[in-house]
């Protein structure tokens, strides 16, 4: 009789309990489902009923005429001051959290309590939803771009502090320790081991919060009365379906060339 090859059997017992597994987490997913729909008392079936009526209504009034389109210059002005909030927010947001994350860094940390310090700071900044800290700020500050523009700012700040932080983590300890060796002082080590090593990467995370702020802004807008967002919940309120359809495009575009924007620099940077 043919003899059974050891290997294969460890090998077909693997796949085995690896599918065992895959067929428990897929039987927990669906209890989730069901579970949720009970608990909402959402019914997934006529949700699903429901979908091609709901393309129909949308294919009949999201159409916009050329009356509409006359209203164009308006949206693009709008949308053109919610993506300079959004970059002017980014690249500040980007200036301290450089700052922070050079003093929250292990590699670069300057000592033990600041580091903590400048962590729980950035955490406390990026815990906080962008639409509460609008809504926090508009109380302050009103209905105003300033509102809109700190409350992307300190969403933007935490999240690239962190990420700033494990870039930073990443980057080569050697080098920082010759040039420690060699007698160069903290600033110096910072500036030609650190920022130069590290700034790509850090490049490319302004570029990706860049992209998501401009999705950021038009909600932000709904809660500030500024920018593309006061537009879209204008004409949403109103009905005015072929204006919220303009608008929506308008977002949608601008976001599809800022992005291939940043891919492209992305591609040369990296």
């Amino acid at each position: 009789m043919e003899k059974t090859n050891p290997q294969h059997v460890v090998d077909v017992d693997i796949i085995r309990k690896k599918h065992i597994r895959l067929s428990a987490v897929a039987l927990i997913i669906l209890a989730l489902i069901i579970l949720s729909g009970m608990v909402t008392e959402y019914d997934h079936i006529e949700g699903l009923i429901a979908i091609p009526a709901a393309l129909e209504w949308l294919f009949a009034n999201m159409f916009f005429s050329s009356s509409t389109l006359s209203r164009l210059p308006t949206v693009l002005n709008l949308l053109w001051q919610t993506v300079l909030i959004s970059v002017v927010s980014t690249t500040t947001a980007a200036f301290f959290a450089v700052i922070f994350a050079i003093t929250g860094s292990r590699l670069t940390a300057i000592n033990g309590p600041l580091m903590y310090i400048s962590k729980l700071v950035a955490s406390i900044s990026r815990n906080v939803p962008v639409v509460a800290w609008a809504l926090i700020l508009v109380i302050s500050f009103g209905t105003n771009a300033a509102t809109g523009f700190l409350a992307l700012f300190f969403t933007t700040f935490g999240f690239l502090v962190r990420a700033f932080i494990e870039t930073i983590d990443e980057a080569s300890s050697d080098t920082v320790e010759a040039l420690k060796a060699t007698g160069a002082t903290y600033p110096q080590v910072i500036a030609k081991a650190v920022i130069p090593e590290s700034m790509p990467q850090m490049f490319s995370w302004v570029l990706f919060m860049i992209e998501t702020n401009i999705r950021s802004a038009t909600l932000v807008g709904l809660l500030t009365g500024t920018g593309i967002g006061y537009l879209f919940d204008l004409y949403y309120k109103q009905l005015d379906y072929e204006m919220v359809s303009l608008i929506t495009l308008a977002i949608v575009i601008a976001v599809l060339l800022i992005e291939w924007v940043s891919n492209w620099i992305r591609r040369e940077i990296l």
